[in-house]
Parts: structure tokens; C-alpha cells; sequence
């Protein structure tokens, strides 16, 4: 009966809602110690300066205003019904892909059908890299593997979504030209959602990253983790579903039934909703943890600055203590097992990250010969303009980019990973790859600003001489630039690679004797001073004499291009930096065209990659992506849809007799995805009627369909 239902649903969300509870609680305890930390550093940093080489670049501060990534259409697999289905996608300054029925309801601003973020996903581009990772879903589970595929792409250029925990999308597109453009369009997104902590945080980001290290490390794991990615809310659920999904397999899997597709297809439905519901649930949590130390922020901050003296003599006197005790371990430590590869990891480090800048100066350096070249055969400043509006997107155009990525992703860390605790060269490549993007936008941005200064005082027949001037100027600071950017990376690699390894071997015998040391600290000070920070502390020192040596004898040698920084003094450009406090400039609105196409075209988002054509098609006015023709298993089924859209409508109506029928919308405009809802009715529901289960699977099924729908 209902009663008996409701109270399965209870227990199951309980099981979820209790295990989220018990990793959160853990978590809040060691935000809210990091937080007290992290704003005492903030407030000595602010008070006593220091800090890196000043750099020679300008810094856009708001890179992507009134600009879009890119937009066109895609063939979307609609699980559902196994069909696919061209969609329009959009994909605008925030990454967070939106997909429409079509181009006509994006541009009506109809709500979207679906929103994508592509944090923690990989972007596969054959069905057999996707059937390899789906193979690792269930492990252990033997079944018939079926005659049919689980998946027939519909062309031969698929791309697919596959997060670990969270639903798949698979999408395709006609021509290889096409795969490549998306392809590029898709890593971008995950390279931006992927760097979901902003460093401009400069209490929580660091109080977030210690906190979920400190866990981590608590359950023991040390070394890089993947899913360090996306959004505080992202992150933590990831931190959840890291220890809940393994007993959410053992439980499930053996009570799968069918072909082994159809059960990998069902547990992947389950993990969403699972995924969906601690996400949720944490986010709740999280904001609730950072509201408690935001209102503590003052009183705080109040302490530090009263005492900072006496704090930081406090501070010193404890890490004098522990280092008495770590020091000789530490440096046993450092001789056997660390000073052997320093060596041999900065130069895996330096060969790929290096040749990435190196093409990004390259690609940089192109495009400004070819507007050279441009301007000789039309030397007006309209022309000028035209090419400039280009240009000033270039960090942020995928596919002209994808050259510098690539070199980079060819890092390997071969025979370290395992000793080292290193899950995946793929943790260093992004971030990489994000440092990349900036240092070709902070000289992209620093170009114009240049030349926009030069132009105001030159004729159109020196335009050449002054682009020339103009690249020079900026190719050496963007030089000195990436020797200090690339510097300050491979230190901080190889930190993230050592630290983690020293923890690991020193923490059994140092941990015990750590206790004793927070007796020395004064209670007003023990919220800013803990031993265990400073144990990290103590063993960071340690190794850090290593690093910062092999680094700098690597610039004295000037491999890779590395400079020393000493060579340009800070603050050597003064007049330069000024131009940094300009707005981007409005080339189009300032050198284009008449007044009312320059009206025209700010009233359009402008939109960094270019709309797809294929060469000897005719061109498709609001599409980037070509019906595939011949391809049977593409079945547009739009009469099929309109009459589900109308069921749907009538059955909201009748369901809601308070709603004003005339201006009620469908309810598949409205909702995140109708098809994917169904498609959790169909799966879900009726795995509580034809499985074996017990009491706490059903509950379990029954929290899953509840939150999800």
C-alpha cells in the first residue's frame, strides 16, 4: 500500500541522504579550519606584500563580454526511442552548452530543452573508445553481450560525452570537418568547466582545495585526483559518489537482468539519479558551511589583525618544533626516493609545455603576418578593424588553438605515475593548457592596446611599419611572460607530484608525535595556527630548495627558452600598464562601416568560431551541421514529437485546472529534458517490478525515481 511505499522512500533516501550527511560533516569540519587559515594568510599577504615577477603583459579583465563560443546543429542520439534527432546547440561565454529543438526556438529565447556542463567529462570521438570505458562500468558482471550494438551511430564521425557518474549524451555529424571543429568546440568546454575554482577567491578557493585534500588524504588517498573538477557542488558530490557508488554497485549489479548492454544502460540511468540527487544535496550543504564562516569572517579577521605579531611569533616558534622532528626524515626521504627524478620529471614537464607556448607564439605570429600582408592590398583602417575583431577572439577560438593544445597533451609521465601516486598526466595538461589560453589572450589584449595607441597618431600609409613595431614590442614581453608562467607551472607540478608522495611515507611516523605541538598554542590562536598545516608546511620547505635549484639552472642554461627575473626589471613599462585600466576596444564600432551597421552588428553577439560550410554543399543559413543523406537510422520523427508535445500539454492541463490554458507553454519547452525524463519512467519503475530485490534496494529505486523526475 502507499504507506508501505513511503516508508521504503524514506529509508532509501535516508541511505543516500546519510551518507552525503557523513562525508559532508567531514568536509564542513576541515572548510571551517581552512577557512580561518586561509583568511589569516590573506590578511598577512595583504599586509606584508611579496609576491611573483610583475607581469610584462596586459591582463583583459573581462575576456569574453558580448561574445559567444559557438553555435549550430548536431544529431542527438534520443535514447528513448533510439533515434536521432537534429538539434541546435549554443554555446555561450560560460561554457554551459543549451541545445534547442531548433535555431528558430534559440533565437525566439525559448527556455532551452537541455544544458550541458561538461566538467569532469571526456570528450570520445569513436564508439569503440566509448565501448572501452562503459566496459569498466560493471566489472565483474558476467552477460550476454546481445546481437544488437548498444549504440548505432548513424555516420561514421561520432562525439560523445562520457562523464563517470552523470548521464552521456552521444552526438554525430556528417563530415570529418565537422568532427574536428565540434571536437575542439567540446574539449574547450571541459577545459573551462573542468577550472571550475575561481582564483580570485582568495579565502575559499584555498580553504576548498585543503579541505577536500585534507579528506582525501584522511581516507588515504594521496597523490592528483581527476575529479578535482568543475564547481565546489560538482566537486563534492564527486567526493560522495567516490565512496557511495562502489555500494551502490555491489547492491545493484547482481539483481541487474538482460544482455550485459541493457544492464549497463540501466546502471547508468541509476547512477544519474543518484549523481543528480547528491549534487543537490550538497550544494545545499556547502552554501550552509560557507554562510557560518562568512558570518564569522569579521569577528576573525578582527583577531588576526589585533594580534598578528604574536600569532606569526607563535606560528614560528611551533614550526621550529615540528621541524626538529620531520627534518631528518625529510631529508632521508628527499636523497633516496626524490633528488633521483627531479631531473628526469622536469624534463617530461618542459619538452611538451614548452613547444605548446612555443605554438602559441607561432599561431599568435600568423595571424598578425597575414592582417600584414592583408593590409597591403587594402590599406584603410576599416580593413584594419575587420581583421582586428578577429583577431582580439583568437585565445578563445577552439580550433585555432587546438595546435598549441595538442603539443601539450603529449606530456607522459611513463614509469613515475605509479610511484609517485600520479592518477593522470591529464591534471598537469589542462592546467597547462588554461595557462595557454591567457598567455595568448594577454597578448592578444596587448597588441591592441598598442596599436589602438599607435593609430590614433598614424597614417593609413604607415599602417604596416606600425603593426610591425607593434608585434615586436609585444612578442618579447610575451616571451619574458612565458618563461615566468612556465616556471612558476613546473614548480608547482612538481610539487603537486612530491608533496603528496612525502606526505604519504612521513605521515605514519610524524602524525603521532603532532598532537603534543597544539598544546603550545594559545586557544585566541589555535584557530589560525594548526600543527597539521604546518607539518605540510615543514616537508613543502623541505623540498622546495630542490625544486627552485633545478628550475633555476634550467633558465641560466635557457632550455626551453626559459629566461632568469632578473632580466627585465618589474615595472619596467609603466606607461604600457596604464593602457591596462582601458576597456577592450570596439574595433568594428570605433573604424567599421556606417553608423547603422555598426548598430546592427552590436546588437548581435558576436561569436568567436565560425559557422560550419562544407565544401560543395549548398550552405545551410541557420545550421552548421548538414542532414546526412542515404543514413536510414536518422529518422526525424518532428509529427511524431508535435503529437507527444500535445499529450503532454492536455495531460498538464487537466492535471492543473488553475493554470491559464491560453498562455500556458508545452512542458518539453520548459523542462531540463522531456525524453530523458520519460526514458527514467520506463527504466527505473520498472526495475522495481522485475528484479529480485530486497526492502533497501526498493526503497534505494524508489529515492532514485522520486528525486530524478
Amino acid at each position: 500500500d502507499s504507506t508501505m511505499i513511503q516508508s521504503n522512500y524514506d529509508m532509501g533516501e535516508d541511505l543516500f541522504s546519510t551518507q552525503t550527511g557523513v562525508v559532508m560533516g567531514k568536509f564542513g569540519h576541515l572548510y571551517e579550519q581552512q577557512y580561518a587559515v586561509a583568511l589569516f594568510n590573506k590578511v598577512r599577504f595583504d599586509i606584508e606584500g611579496g609576491g611573483s615577477p610583475q607581469p610584462q603583459l596586459l591582463h583583459r579583465k573581462i575576456p569574453l563580454e558580448n561574445k559567444s563560443i559557438f553555435s549550430g546543429s548536431l544529431f542527438q542520439y534520443l535514447d528513448e526511442n533510439k533515434k536521432w534527432r537534429n538539434r541546435f546547440f549554443f554555446v555561450p561565454d560560460s561554457y554551459n552548452i543549451s541545445y534547442y529543438d531548433n535555431k528558430a526556438a534559440h533565437d525566439r529565447h525559448l527556455h532551452p530543452k537541455g544544458t550541458i556542463n561538461c566538467a569532469g567529462c571526456k570528450v570520445l570521438t569513436s564508439i569503440e573508445q566509448y565501448m572501452d570505458l562503459i566496459s569498466n562500468c560493471l566489472p565483474g558482471v558476467k552477460a550476454k553481450l546481445g546481437s544488437s550494438p548498444f549504440l548505432k551511430c548513424a555516420t561514421q564521425f561520432p562525439l560523445i560525452l562520457w562523464h563517470p557518474y552523470a548521464r552521456h549524451y552521444y552526438f554525430c555529424v556528417a563530415t570529418e570537418k565537422e568532427q574536428q571543429k565540434w571536437h575542439a568546440v567540446l574539449l574547450d568546454c571541459v577545459r573551462h568547466a573542468n577550472d571550475g575554482l575561481s582564483e580570485e577567491k582568495k579565502i575559499q578557493t584555498p580553504a576548498f582545495t585543503d579541505a577536500v585534500r585534507l579528506y582525501r588524504q584522511a581516507q588515504g588517498h594521496y597523490g592528483t585526483w581527476e575529479m578535482m573538477c568543475g564547481e565546489p557542488s560538482q566537486i563534492l558530490s564527486n567526493l560522495v559518489m567516490e565512496g557511495l557508488l562502489p555500494v551502490l554497485r555491489d547492491l545493484i549489479s547482481p539483481r541487474l537482468k538482460g544482455k550485459l548492454h541493457d544492464r549497463q544502460r540501466n546502471w547508468m540511468l541509476i547512477s544519474d539519479a543518484v549523481y543528480s540527487l547528491v549534487q543537490g544535496q550538497c550544494q545545499a550543504q556547502y552554501e550552509a558551511v560557507l554562510q557560518k564562516c562568512e558570518v564569522a569572517r569579521s569577528s576573525l579577521e578582527a583577531s588576526i589583525r589585533t594580534d598578528m605579531d604574536q600569532i606569526i611569533t607563535s606560528k614560528e616558534h611551533i614550526t621550529n618544533k615540528i621541524r626538529e622532528v620531520v627534518l631528518h626524515k625529510s631529508e632521508k626521504l628527499l636523497k633516496v626516493s626524490i633528488q633521483p627524478y627531479i631531473s628526469s620529471i622536469l624534463d617530461a614537464l618542459m619538452e611538451p609545455t614548452s613547444r605548446g607556448f612555443a605554438e602559441v607564439r607561432d599561431v599568435f605570429f600568423r595571424e598578425l603576418v597575414d592582417m600584414s600582408k592583408n593590409t597591403l592590398n587594402d590599406g584603410t583602417k576599416e580593413a584594419l578593424a575587420q581583421h582586428m575583431e578577429k583577431i582580439s577572439m583568437l585565445a578563445f577560438h577552439p580550433v585555432k588553438m587546438q595546435s598549441c593544445y595538442e603539443k601539450v597533451e603529449q606530456l607522459s609521465l611513463e614509469g613515475l605515475q605509479q610511484r609517485f601516486d600520479v592518477s593522470s598526466p591529464s591534471v598537469f595538461v589542462q592546467r597547462a593548457q588554461i595557462l595557454m589560453r591567457e598567455q595568448m589572450d594577454d597578448a592578444v589584449y596587448t597588441f591592441e592596446q598598442i596599436l589602438h595607441q599607435s593609430l590614433e597618431s598614424q597614417t593609413t600609409e604607415e599602417l604596416c611599419k606600425t603593426i610591425q613595431r607593434c608585434q615586436d614590442r609585444v612578442i618579447k614581453k610575451f616571451d619574458y611572460d612565458s618563461s615566468t608562467v612556465r616556471k612558476r607551472f613546473f614548480r608547482e607540478a612538481l610539487l603537486q607530484i612530491f608533496i603528496p608522495y612525502m606526505l604519504k611515507q612521513l605521515s605514519p611516523s610524524c602524525a603521532p608525535e603532532l598532537p603534543r605541538f597544539q598544546e603550545l598554542i594559545f586557544e585566541d590562536f589555535s584557530s589560525f595556527i594548526l600543527v597539521e598545516n604546518i607539518f605540510e608546511e615543514v616537508v613543502l620547505h623541505s623540498v622546495m630548495k630542490d625544486i627552485m635549484m633545478a628550475v633555476k639552472e634550467a633558465a641560466v642554461q635557457r632550455r626551453h627558452n626559459l629566461y632568469r627575473d632578473s632580466i627585465v626589471l618589474s615595472n619596467s613599462d609603466p606607461s604600457l600598464h596604464l593602457l591596462g585600466e582601458n576597456p577592450s576596444i570596439d574595433w568594428a564600432g570605433e573604424y567599421g562601416g556606417t553608423q547603422e551597421e555598426v548598430s546592427n552588428k552590436r546588437r548581435r553577439v558576436k561569436q568567436v568560431v565560425s559557422m560550419i560550410q562544407i565544401e560543395g554543399s549548398p550552405a545551410l543559413p541557420s545550421e552548421s551541421c548538414m542532414e546526412v543523406p542515404g543514413v536510414n537510422d536518422i529518422l526525424e520523427e518532428d509529427g511524431e514529437e508535435e503529437e507527444e508535445d500535445e499529450e503532454e500539454e492536455n495531460s498538464d492541463v487537466k492535471a492543473s485546472p488553475d493554470k491559464n490554458e491560453s498562455t500556458s507553454p508545452k512542458a518539453s519547452e520548459y523542462a531540463p529534458d522531456a525524453h530523458w525524463t520519460t526514458l527514467k519512467h520506463q527504466v527505473v519503475v520498472p526495475l522495481v517490478k522485475w528484479m529480485s530485490v530486497d526492502l533497501t534496494l526498493k526503497s534505494l529505486l524508489l529515492t532514485v525515481r522520486a528525486s530524478a523526475f
